[in-house]
């Protein structure tokens, strides 16, 4: 029976989600576990320069994988055709893949599966498998997208994650380094989340959501520090839509991050496992990127600080 009356929860949020159409998950990792269990496959493919929860999914569903490279430009090194139960897994890295270039992969591999988990406002092709995370976009505990034609045939309960707040609302009113145990503690539950629904919490939070604003505010700080910084980042970079971050590369990576964070400046390691590889392409890319914060909560001063380091760094 509904309850009536009483003290006020939540509130209720009457917006769109901006991938409205796809089915919510938990998880950006349980989106691609969605689509491992709804297809059927059997091996994946998946790139060399990845953390490693996508291999360590593998592993607990039994799915065999294999490891590729990628080129500079952060596409797939990969020549081989597929079999009916097998798939590649290609990753949008910092939103550089277009979906003209995601049609020609699909035409070319068939099974493919592509990871928008850093495009999250770059729309799915349909016909293309598509996976989105919300945590690296949005202040919310948990969340994911599928887009895709093909539906799993097991009933999925929903998920709760009232539990999960407590780095979120933390930061909300503290600092993000009072809170960042438990953001570490949050983090870690992802490798055994099972697969579920998008809780009604999180899906009420991204119903709330200015996507509009975001993407806006987005595109201007990356244009920002792409105006003072273009010329001596030799990535050579397209503009993406509502952009994740802005990958800055230079030879000293680990240091500048080291000397970015005694600013204040924290500056994410994507993937820490790639950085015990052996001399490769993937291991040079993982140290000296650095993945600059140009989200919505910043505005063009917090741009011309983060610039002011770097340059004052490089002189």
């Amino acid at each position: 029976m509904k309850e009536i009356g009483g003290y006020f929860g939540f509130e209720q949020y009457g917006g769109e989600e901006y991938h409205c159409g796809a089915i919510g998950v938990n998880s950006g990792r349980n989106a691609l576990l969605y689509l491992l269990r709804a297809r059927r496959y059997r091996k994946l493919y998946i790139p060399r320069f990845l953390c490693d929860s996508v291999y360590k999914l593998c592993v607990r569903e039994g799915i065999a994988y294999e490891e590729y490279p990628i080129d500079a430009s952060f596409r797939p090194v990969f020549e081989r055709e597929l079999q009916p139960d097998e798939a590649i897994y290609v990753v949008n890295f910092y939103g550089q893949i277009s979906n003209q270039e995601a049609q020609e992969m699909k035409e070319r591999w068939g099974n493919l599966i592509f990871d928008n988990v850093q495009a999250f406002f770059q729309q799915a092709v349909p016909g293309i498998d598509t996976i989105y995370s919300c945590r690296k976009f949005f202040g919310v505990p948990d969340g994911g997208y599928v887009s895709t034609e093909q539906r799993l045939d097991e009933p999925l309960e929903r998920d709760q994650s009232k539990e999960r707040m407590e780095h979120i609302l933390g930061r909300l009113e503290e600092t993000a380094a009072e809170h960042y145990a438990a953001f570490q503690q949050n983090d870690e539950l992802f490798y055994d989340l099972p697969l579920r629904k998008m809780s009604v919490l999180t899906e009420n939070i991204l119903r709330g959501i200015d996507y509009a604003a975001v993407r806006r505010r987005r595109e201007e700080n990356y244009a920002v520090l792409e105006a003072a910084l273009g010329e001596t980042n030799p990535l050579k970079l397209c503009a993406p839509i509502g952009p994740y971050c802005y990958p800055f590369y230079c030879k000293n990576g680990m240091e500048l991050k080291k000397m970015l964070a005694r600013e204040k400046i924290y500056v994410a390691t994507l993937w820490p496992n790639v950085l015990e590889y052996d001399a490769t392409l993937e291991k040079e890319l993982a140290e000296n990127i650095l993945p600059l914060p140009c989200d919505q909560r910043y505005g063009e001063e917090d741009m011309d600080r983060i610039v002011g380091i770097i340059l004052n760094n490089k002189r």
